[in-house]
């Protein structure tokens, strides 16, 4: 699983003045919680950057006062103006204490359905999951070798070993549509059959 290193340092000062103070050094306030104890720290906008502008799963080691912490992105939040990042939440991964993560879904195998023309259509990118920070993986592989013309993946129908998916289990994750060229072949067909 990917990791990334984020150093950052101890907060001292709180407020709206501490606050704009750091975000003018680029710097960005961040909090981790979920463990013995909750941490306020800050670091740079640039540190955070290969940890939140992915749609790869990963964990942060945060490097803060003598400590490392292994956690995960929980939340952010961005200026309303100019889209820069103003805040982090995330949760420190405790041994035997399940987590709530989103993982990324990737899809392997091609489908039967777009080997007939049809055309594949992911409605969803990502679950939502919980389990221990042991079984945390990087993304959770949807095989959909066997997936037909017109037919659908559902929620219920992946299987990720030691976790729970949170998803309503009827939601449609991937679907075989049929592509316009396919549905006037279909239509010229049925025009031959009723001439004969």
């Amino acid at each position: 699983m990917k990791s990334i290193t984020i150093e950052g340092q101890l907060r001292t000062d709180f407020g709206k003045k501490a606050t704009r103070q750091l975000r003018s050094q680029e710097a960005v306030p961040g909090v981790i919680y979920g463990g013995a104890e909750e941490v306020n720290f800050s670091a740079s906008a640039k540190a955070f950057k290969p940890l939140v502008y992915t749609a790869e799963f990963q964990i942060a080691e945060v490097q803060v006062g003598g400590k490392t912490y292994k956690c995960i992105l929980k939340d952010l939040q961005f200026d309303k103006v100019d889209d820069s990042l103003i805040h982090v939440d995330l949760l420190e991964l405790v041994g035997d204490k399940s987590v709530v993560a989103t993982l990324p879904l990737k899809f392997t195998g091609a489908a039967a359905g777009v080997k007939a023309g049809g055309k594949l259509i992911t409605k969803m990118k990502s679950l939502k999951v919980k389990t221990l920070p042991k079984y945390l993986k990087e993304n959770i592989e949807v095989d959909i070798t066997n997936l037909e013309l017109n037919g659908n993946i559902r929620v219920e129908d992946v299987k990720a070993d030691n976790m729970e998916i949170m998803n309503s289990p009827r939601i449609p994750i991937a679907s075989i549509v049929m592509t316009r060229q396919l549905k006037q072949e279909e239509a010229a067909a049925s025009k031959d059959d009723k001439k004969k």
